[in-house]
């Protein structure tokens, strides 16, 4: 069914291939990926915090949720089924940017990624899957902005990324 496979890509965002998640990441391949930013009515971003399982940036807190895009999904179904799956629940998804980077993790993976960053809105709680996320919580963008500076090593790598260089893209 290839739900561990990603989609791999040229600069142009062009399929060129798919490969197993893990094969890509141990060869840094540029492969099709997403990013969820949900907001509630306040302007806080909901963020969660990586299951301590993860196979890279376990317990590291991130955006609401993201992935990879299955062969012939679009983004915006690609980033309501995860967010389905990670944090239980739905909502309207709307793509806003997308960008390329590259960010080598200690166990020797790489992300190399075409990142589509997608916002929506909710105002309840998640119901979030245990086996994908430890924990969640609402914070404005101010207060991540802030603890990122004192705290780096609690977030991942891309979210940091995606702060540092596009925090004016996803603010509401």
């Amino acid at each position: 069914m290839g739900t561990d496979k990603v989609i791999l890509v040229n600069e142009k965002d062009e399929q060129i291939g798919v490969m197993e998640k893990i094969e890509a990441h141990e060869k840094a391949l540029l492969h099709r990926a997403f990013s969820v930013f949900v907001f509630n009515d306040k302007g806080e971003l909901m963020i969660q915090q990586r299951a301590h399982a993860k196979y890279h940036s376990p317990g590291l807190w991130t955006n609401t949720c993201c992935s990879h895009q299955r062969e012939g999904e679009s983004n915006v179904a690609a980033g309501k089924r995860r967010l389905q799956e990670e944090m239980g629940f739905s909502t309207d998804l709307k793509e806003i940017m997308s960008f390329i980077y590259k960010a080598p993790f200690d166990n020797g993976l790489t992300e190399h990624e075409f990142d589509y960053i997608m916002i929506g809105n909710y105002e309840d709680d998640p119901n979030p899957n245990p086996d994908e996320v430890a924990n969640w919580k609402w914070m404005s963008l101010d207060a991540i902005k802030s603890d990122m500076e004192v705290n780096p090593g609690v977030y991942t790598e891309w979210f940091k990324i995606i702060f540092d260089k596009y925090y004016s893209s996803i603010q509401k």
